[in-house]
């Protein structure tokens, strides 16, 4: 239960589904976390809870396109914790099976702009503080669309650009001290894909089974302990990876 003693964490889309329980674990762990979002009141709700049961962990509202904005939540970390040593870009948008031909520009710019410069941003936000870290860490949430296709053009792109983006700052950001690795989820249940599986438990358990090899969706706080290895000092070698966490579902 102290993967990340002394250790500092911003962990952005944070109000909810895998960044909530990223946020929790890694505070559980002995990090001192800055959770951010967009939708601060939903995210300051179970904050606050947490903040009675002890946990070390603040809030902001959070447009991680706005480069801006990334500059207050660098500096709000600074102000409450004095540095920063890991960074999880897990903020992100999800409507499947959007096409080339149904996708106005302004819907493509948007996925990009939430899905993959956000990650950009935030690790240019942070590098100064990672550097000061000595044993730096990013991890970014990007997801099994970034591997193989049928997902949708602006989504599956949008996570292939945070796979490779992860990689180039790997190789980039090796002589800082500073690992980049990232997770690639297959099916998980959030609040952000509840809405588009089926509503009877049903119909929805024949579906995963049909496309996972072990027959379940997902729970966010499986993909949150691979978010804790991979920031953790157990990943010490471990920089440029691609974590699949996703019942098999890529396998075949």
């Amino acid at each position: 239960m102290n993967r990340l003693p002394n250790k500092v964490a911003i962990v952005t889309g944070a109000a909810g589904g895998m960044g909530e329980s990223i946020a929790r674990l890694f505070a559980e762990e002995g990090a001192s976390v800055l959770a951010t979002d967009i939708q601060f009141e939903k995210m300051n709700a179970w904050v606050q809870e947490a903040r009675g049961q002890k946990l070390p962990i603040a809030c902001i509202g959070h447009d991680v396109t706005s480069w801006s904005d990334w500059q207050k939540v660098v500096e709000k970390a600074l102000q409450l914790y004095g540095k920063i040593d890991i960074l999880v870009n897990n903020a992100g948008v999800y409507q499947p099976l959007e096409t080339t031909e149904g996708t106005s520009l302004e819907r493509w710019n948007k996925i990009l702009a939430i899905n993959a410069t956000s990650a950009f941003l935030g690790a240019k936000a942070a590098l100064p503080h990672l550097k000061k870290s000595g044993k730096g860490a990013i991890v970014n949430v990007s997801s099994i669309a970034g591997m193989v296709g049928g997902n949708g053009a602006p989504y599956s792109a949008s996570k292939a650009a945070m796979r490779l983006l992860t990689k180039d700052q790997a190789v980039e950001f090796a002589s800082f001290g500073i690992r980049v690795n990232s997770i690639h989820p297959g099916g998980v249940l959030t609040p952000m894909t509840e809405n588009i599986l089926p509503a009877d438990a049903l119909e929805r358990s024949a579906m995963m089974k049909a496309m996972c090899p072990l027959g379940r969706i997902g729970e966010a706080i499986e993909i949150a302990y691979g978010a804790l290895f991979l920031a953790s000092d157990e990943a010490s070698y471990v920089t440029g990876t691609e974590l699949v966490i996703d019942g098999g579902m890529t396998a075949r």
